[in-house]
């Protein structure tokens, strides 16, 4: 009874350490590595700020609907040569006045205090476009955040792209280096045993060791590639030994998914918004030429150092009494006759970089569409390309397995054997950097038409 139950646990055991392995490596694909750069890559964190700061400037220019109200205060000494009135002067003034038929001092205390309202009524528009220009350039600002994201993300894909690249070479290497360490040990063997000349040792040994520093060659490279791809997502490694078989046997892309057209690109969007942007900029300016209608009022109190029986006191305190309080309302209407020149031209202008930039719009959509054709008629061939490099290997390797039978037995020449074995290598060579370059055509494509899904679900 006792023997069962600790087979059962022993079978329990086996059965969950590899499930327990396989949980370790969850994250180790492409859209985790992306999820972490786009929650802590500082880059993207810098683009959300300048919203904010869009959506702020945009609050800015609705404050300037407001009434627009004005308060000061003052207490000065001051001479009070000048005629007697009620006015409202503006923040920064002092103000004197009295009548020459007074006595007593010839400094007087005088306490003012004022307080000023002025609301648009009416601008012909100039605030409303220039809101809406505020907006586009939100707009714009939002699109520019989103074309850089899917920059970068392209940037994590080729990255990526280059790790796997780099430890596929490496690992084929390290084939190589196994299958010329087996050859000079075979070679060591009939050497001593007098069947084949000490040359053919000599010979595998030093390809051997040619391969053993092309093995640090493709270390240093695959190390250089982490720490670009560290850049990007952080310190931590993936073990991406499980995605090696898609990045050498790609399946290919569904072809109406690669023919489908550009849908609201964001670097079209930011060209798009730039230009509404620049044409409400323009009207606002134009309509900064006409008049503005506004509501005004003002309540003022004043305080004089100057008695009603014409005596002048030159005491501070005095300066609080004999108080008037003076209000006023009414409609002003403001027209500054130079701007209808300036402002006008300043709208023109505007309106005529809006022109060009909508004449930009139309081009760079074109030069989207012609790169996103090249680049999937590339696709296609590249694919062919990947399948035959593919079929190649296989046929190289059933080669060298049947000529290095021929050699252990005798029938071949280790000179025949080596330009074989080069050919295997350079078969390996090429397929690896042809699944590479189809594997970055589709970064490329991916980028064109916004979507990723092909390479987050196939790497």
């Amino acid at each position: 009874m006792v023997k069962i139950v600790r087979k059962i646990i022993l079978f329990g055991f086996l059965f969950t350490v590899p499930i327990f392995s396989f949980s370790q490596g969850t994250h180790d694909r492409l859209p985790d590595i992306w999820n972490k750069v786009k929650k802590d890559y500082p880059g993207l964190a810098s683009k959300e700020v300048r919203i904010e700061a869009a959506k702020l400037n945009e609050k800015a220019i609705v404050g300037e609907r407001l009434p627009q109200i004005k308060g000061q205060a003052q207490n000065t000494y001051a001479t009070y040569e000048s005629t007697m009135g009620a006015f409202f002067p503006q923040a920064g003034l002092f103000n004197v006045s009295g009548s020459d038929q007074l006595t007593g001092a010839s400094f007087s205390p005088n306490t003012y205090a004022s307080a000023t309202i002025e609301w648009e009524l009416f601008s012909f528009g100039k605030m409303k476009n220039k809101a809406k220009a505020a907006q586009s350039n939100t707009q714009k600002i939002n699109f520019e955040k989103e074309a850089y994201r899917l920059e970068l993300k392209k940037e994590v894909v080729l990255r990526y792209i280059s790790v796997l690249y780099s430890e596929s070479q490496l690992e084929s290497n390290m084939k190589n280096v196994e299958r010329l360490k087996k050859l000079t040990h075979i070679t060591a063997s009939l050497s001593r045993a007098g069947i084949k000349s000490h040359a053919d040792s000599l010979l595998a040994s030093s390809s051997y060791q040619q391969a053993l520093g092309e093995n640090e060659k493709w270390k240093g490279e695959k190390n250089a590639a982490w720490i670009r791809l560290r850049e990007l997502y952080g310190n931590e490694d993936f073990n991406l030994l499980h995605v090696h078989s898609s990045f050498l046997n790609p399946t290919q892309t569904l072809k109406e998914n690669r023919e489908e057209q550009m849908q609201s690109h964001p670097s079209l969007e930011v060209v798009r918004y730039t230009q509404e942007y620049l044409q409400y900029s323009g009207k606002s300016q134009k309509k900064a030429s006409l008049p503005s209608i506004s509501l005004l009022g003002g309540y003022a109190i004043r305080g004089t150092g100057i008695g009603a029986d014409g005596w002048v006191s030159d005491k501070w305190k005095d300066g609080f009494s004999n108080s008037a309080n003076n209000a006023l309302i009414g409609i002003g209407i403001t027209w500054n006759f130079t701007d209808v020149f300036t402002q006008n031209k300043r709208g023109e202008s505007q309106m005529k970089e809006a022109e060009s930039v909508g004449l930009f719009y139309n081009k760079h959509q074109q030069s989207l569409e012609a790169q996103l054709s090249a680049i999937q008629n590339k696709i296609s061939h590249q694919y062919v390309e990947v399948q035959k490099t593919k079929q190649a290997l296989e046929q190289a390797e059933q080669a060298y397995s049947m000529y290095f039978a021929r050699y252990e037995s005798g029938l071949m020449d280790l000179s025949t054997l080596l330009q074989i074995q080069q050919l295997l290598e350079q078969a390996e060579n090429k397929h690896i950097t042809t699944a590479y370059n189809y594997w970055s055509l589709i970064a490329v494509e991916s980028e064109l038409i916004n979507n990723f899904d092909y390479l987050f679900n196939n790497l």
